[in-house]
């Protein structure tokens, strides 16, 4: 319940229009103790809740005794988790957020850098203790990982060469002769292994061997999705984008924890919920131009 202070405690000393002047008092002297002591409770009610979470959490338990929260990075995701290979200054909607949590949790921050490779080895070695770049959820990663509610949303999309002419439509991709590249470890790998009947799937080990093998024309595409392909359009001047007619894969964006912990999941949920209650997930969606693949409900 949000209670204002000011305005009710006005109202109950309104009541001596109604009660006499020692019923007047009696109201207000009631009500400001109440109010007064509101803000008290609620903070032994946080730290109570604190308590609790941590006590059956050995994550946020970890957390709280480091003062650091540990989050895992892919430093190559424009608009998502992207290190600038100039300065170093780290950017995306995600180094905002795991921000904010650290800011949620008071706690300092350190980002540890990770990939969706090594995504899961990372997370089940205990280098961090989130992913926060952008995690699709997959039934292949559900199996070892547990996942907070969604907070993006992407389909999949295509990059060519403007020079290839074979590819002008999503429709020229899944023929015969056409070579599909993706990168091992995404959530593009096992999507294109099940959708692809005629194309031939190559998987690469990095996004970067996979824009190489377009370019040099040894790949007639790549999958990837909304953020990168934002990158691909607004840093490589070869690059044409290819967008599906309608809906293809809808994939679902979310935090990643290590199974096993629900209480620290829980708080994850928690910060999501709240981001996108007061306006900080939209804010940061448009300050990196996802806000047309941003979940608020």
């Amino acid at each position: 319940m949000n209670i204002q202070p000011v305005s009710t405690l006005t109202i109950a000393c309104r009541l001596r229009q109604y009660g006499g002047l020692s019923r007047a008092l009696a109201a207000c002297v009631a009500v400001s103790a109440i109010l007064l002591s509101t803000p008290v409770l609620a903070q032994k009610e946080s730290a109570t809740s604190s308590i609790a979470n941590s006590a059956s959490s050995p994550t946020l338990a970890r957390i709280q005794s480091s003062h650091t929260l540990r989050a895992c990075i892919w430093t190559d995701y424009f608009g998502i988790s992207l290190r600038d290979p100039n300065t170093g200054v780290l950017s995306g909607i995600d180094i905002d957020l795991a921000r904010e949590f650290a800011r949620d949790l008071d706690v300092d921050l350190e980002f540890v850098e990770s990939s969706f490779a090594k995504l899961i080895p990372d997370m089940n070695a205990g280098k961090c203790d989130v992913a926060m770049f952008g995690i699709g959820i997959t039934p292949g990663r559900q199996e070892f990982l547990s996942f907070s509610k969604p907070y993006l949303q992407s389909d999949i999309f295509a990059i060519t060469t403007k020079s290839n002419h074979r590819i002008q439509s999503w429709e020229d991709i899944d023929k015969p002769g056409v070579i599909v590249a993706v990168a091992k470890g995404t959530l593009h790998e096992p999507i294109m292994k099940e959708k692809l009947k005629h194309a031939e799937l190559l998987v690469v080990d990095n996004s970067f061997i996979r824009e190489q093998e377009v370019e040099s024309g040894r790949a007639d595409v790549f999958m990837t999705d909304y953020p990168y392909s934002l990158r691909m359009l607004e840093m490589v001047l070869w690059a044409k984008l290819i967008s599906p007619p309608s809906t293809y894969h809808m994939t679902p964006y979310a935090y990643a924890i290590k199974k096993g912990d629900d209480a620290w999941l829980a708080r994850i949920d928690a910060f999501v919920a709240a981001i996108k209650k007061d306006g900080r997930l939209l804010k940061a969606a448009q300050d990196h131009r996802l806000d047309p693949i941003v979940v608020l409900d």
